[in-house]
């Protein structure tokens, strides 16, 4: 397992994205849990964000491609809308505690 980050890096509602052992990844954090992701679209397999730590949309409730705007559950990373409707993000098992948010890479 690698760390991320401390817990409270990573605020309610809020993305951040990492580089792991030259993998680009992202973590968000929704109703208090974790989700982590390599930061790789489906459709043209680029990065997701437009700026740094920006993998959400206006209303923060969906990860969003800044390409092409393809829309992802943040609990599953399954495309809901956009060009790779009914694929996924590729998602990485995530724990947390108290020294910190841990994934497998």
């Amino acid at each position: 397992m690698m760390r991320l980050c401390a817990p409270h890096e990573l605020a309610e509602g809020q993305s951040r994205g990492f580089v792991i052992e030259n993998e680009k990844l992202f973590a968000v954090r929704k109703d208090g849990q974790v989700f982590a992701y390599r930061n790789r679209c489906p459709h043209k397999g680029i990065s997701l964000e437009w700026l740094p730590d920006q993998f959400l949309d206006h209303s923060a409730s969906l990860i969003q491609c800044a390409t092409h705007g393809a829309l992802f559950l943040i609990d599953s990373g399954e495309c809901v809308a956009g060009p790779c409707s009914g694929q996924s993000l590729d998602a990485l098992a995530c724990t947390e505690n108290r020294e910190g948010i841990w994934v497998e890479v």
